[in-house]
């Protein structure tokens, strides 16, 4: 079964968002850089990452075409309307197997891209990573990115020393949708998934991946669950709107984003990091889902 993979991030100042996450007790990655115009900086969890995410260089670009899905142009013009969560990825054993199964499930498909960058390890060394992405797309959410990710190198990737954070984050426990109606929604985030059993409520949709919850909210639900934070605009669409990260002791992280000057409120077992603090994106820390 697959599970969450990483949520990419996207903003127009990379470091100022380095600056910010830290402040909230992340530990980050060394900035780096794609071949293909964009550059990130990683938050590490266990199984999982948040990948925070900029155009570095908008000359490099490549833009889509028939059949092949252009990650770095659809980030770019992302951007044009705001900051904020811009995809969502799930894991890989085979991206190729991957096209062909959402294709089987009647899902917009594309070309798979193969890529590698380098990536420095925490002894200041430069090695190769690569990767194999599989998107699909939905026509009506054309602010909503979706693929799934085959790591090449993974021992390269994944390293201890960037998995310890002083805000006690552990990893990622739900990324949250929002949506006018869910459910018309439901056959697409299953296809994508692979998980045919969805948890229906009174306007909210959840979907247990191998890794984390995938839920999706109507706007009523999201002012149910989250009433002190706005709620995303919809005129383009759904919007991938927030992320929980379970972490160790609550109080722990509140000290971290208290000595980091990050805005947040506390909602009973959670702290909520708004949307305008957070470059878009609404952030939870909780010790559980």
């Amino acid at each position: 079964m697959k599970g969450l993979d990483h949520l990419v991030l996207c903003v127009n100042d990379l470091e100022a968002a380095r600056a910010v996450y830290g402040a909230m007790g992340f530990t980050l990655t060394p900035l780096a850089r794609h071949p293909f115009g964009t550059e990130n900086s990683l938050v590490q969890l266990d199984g999982s990452f948040l990948e925070l995410l900029a155009v570095g260089d908008p000359g490099a670009i490549p833009e889509h075409g028939p059949g092949r899905f252009s990650f770095a142009a659809f980030n770019r013009d992302y951007l044009e309307e705001g900051e904020g969560l811009s995809m969502l990825v799930l894991d890989s054993e085979d991206a190729r197997a991957d096209c062909r199964d959402y294709a089987r499930r009647g899902l917009e498909t594309y070309e798979p891209f193969d890529f590698s960058r380098m990536a420095r390890q925490p002894d200041g060394r430069e090695v190769t990573v690569g990767f194999s992405l599989a998107f699909v797309s939905h026509a009506d959410m054309p602010r909503a990115g979706f693929f799934a990710c085959q790591q090449h190198a993974p021992d390269y990737f994944w390293k201890p020393d960037f998995q310890r954070h002083e805000n006690g984050a552990r990893r990622l426990g739900d990324v949250i949708l929002l949506a006018g109606d869910p459910a018309r929604y439901e056959s697409f985030m299953t296809g994508f998934t692979g998980v045919d059993e969805v948890s229906r409520d009174d306007g909210e949709l959840r979907i247990q991946t191998g890794r984390g919850t995938v839920t999706m909210l109507s706007p009523e639900a999201w002012q149910r669950h989250f009433p002190a934070a706005y709620a995303p605009d919809l005129g383009n669409g759904p919007r991938l709107a927030g992320y929980r990260v379970i972490v160790d002791e609550l109080g722990k992280a509140r000290d971290c984003l208290e000595a980091g000057g990050i805005g947040f409120v506390q909602d009973g077992g959670r702290l909520e990091i708004g949307p305008a603090d957070a470059f878009g994106t609404m952030i939870i820390l909780s010790e559980h889902l």
